[in-house]
């Protein structure tokens, strides 16, 4: 087969393929799943029924599943003072921080909720401070805390939804 013979035999498979003749029904194929971090929102501050702990309930938006963490009464109220758009009359723990951050030219950029081991969850805080990126071990709950005041986003690993669990899990008792 010549140089044109070979082009027309391409030519007449490509045509065949983006006219939907291929012998697979792309329709039918699922998309692949996205994975990596997940942004959340918190759509609940609760005491858990079975321990009576506050609990924080959080749910990814890209695909909806949800982990709950017990949390402290102190971390509840941040979160839920926050939530509610409250001005406590004196600053909270995790006002005073961003104040800080704020005079000291550090930028709160994400809280990403890494690992979930030994029922305890694990975030990072990630800032900027100088045009230099770092990261710092945090508690979820201080870090959410801090986020939803600086109102950057709060990530979630798969790998803290598939160990975590939902909020309906029985028995399970995760702290942060």
């Amino acid at each position: 087969m010549d140089i044109t013979g070979r082009i027309a035999v391409v030519a007449l498979i490509v045509g065949s393929l983006s006219t939907g003749a291929s012998a697979i029904d792309r329709s039918e194929v699922p998309a692949p799943r996205a994975t990596g971090p997940q942004e959340v929102t918190v759509v609940a501050v609760m005491l858990d029924p079975a321990t009576q702990q506050p609990a924080i309930v959080l749910e990814g938006k890209r695909d909806k599943r949800q982990v709950a963490m017990s949390i402290g009464m102190a971390e509840a109220t941040g979160i839920a003072v926050q939530l509610q758009g409250i001005t406590p009359p004196r600053p909270l723990t995790h006002d005073l921080f961003l104040t800080m951050f704020g005079r000291l030219h550090v930028e709160l950029t994400r809280v990403v909720v890494h690992d979930f081991r030994d029922n305890i969850f694990f975030a990072t805080v990630h800032l900027t401070a100088n045009g230099t990126a770092m990261t710092l071990d945090a508690r979820p709950s201080d870090a959410i805390a801090l986020a939803l005041r600086a109102k950057v986003p709060v990530l979630v690993e798969d790998r803290v939804f598939e160990r975590g669990g939902a909020p309906e899990t029985p028995g399970r008792k995760p702290s942060v």
